[in-house]
């Protein structure tokens, strides 16, 4: 995910100044709320304040205990009113999958629509083979590759066409 993370940072920060409301998290060994960096004027100076506050940065992920945290936290305070929750990972997880499998299911029901951006998507011979992966896709609206920039180009399009009715686009076909 390091790979990644630049240019996924550079995007959210571009969102967010369109839309101030956007509330954004890292989740590493631990959940970081940055919505606070995003205001930043520029964002290389929010990326360098990233580094240095963002502990587990590149640090492995336990994405059911984070999101856990996410869930007590901060759910209710920012998925109301229709938010469309990103979730950006490639997967891998070293917790407890039950409890990955729990939370994120939770917070898709407590959202309009869970977009999951998985670089990994974009290589052709991807396979759902890790047990995070698995238990990320059945409460999935859209599975989408986010691992160059005309992926962010399409991202952005379903962002600007999304309805008032869940309609997955086809994450069991990874299932």
């Amino acid at each position: 995910m390091e790979t990644y993370s630049r240019i996924l940072m550079h995007f959210i920060f571009t969102l967010h100044a369109i839309n101030p409301r956007i509330e954004a998290f890292t989740f590493g060994t631990r959940l970081n709320r940055i919505t606070h960096y995003l205001r930043k004027k520029d964002v290389e100076d929010a990326m360098d304040l990233l580094s240095e506050s963002v502990n587990d940065w590149s640090g492995g992920t336990r994405i059911g205990e984070t999101l856990e945290t996410f869930n007590l936290l901060w759910a209710r305070r920012v998925l109301g009113g229709g938010a469309v929750v990103l979730v950006i990972s490639d997967g891998w997880d070293t917790g407890e999958v039950e409890k990955l499998e729990r939370e994120i299911d939770r917070i898709h029901r407590s959202c309009h629509r869970l977009i999951w951006l998985n670089p990994n998507l974009g290589y052709e011979d991807f396979q759902p083979l890790t047990r995070g992966v698995q238990a990320l896709l059945p409460h999935t609206d859209d599975f989408l590759c986010i691992h160059n920039l005309n992926s962010l180009v399409d991202l952005g399009k379903v962002l600007c066409n999304l309805g008032r009715r869940r309609t997955a686009t086809n994450p069991e076909a990874y299932a």
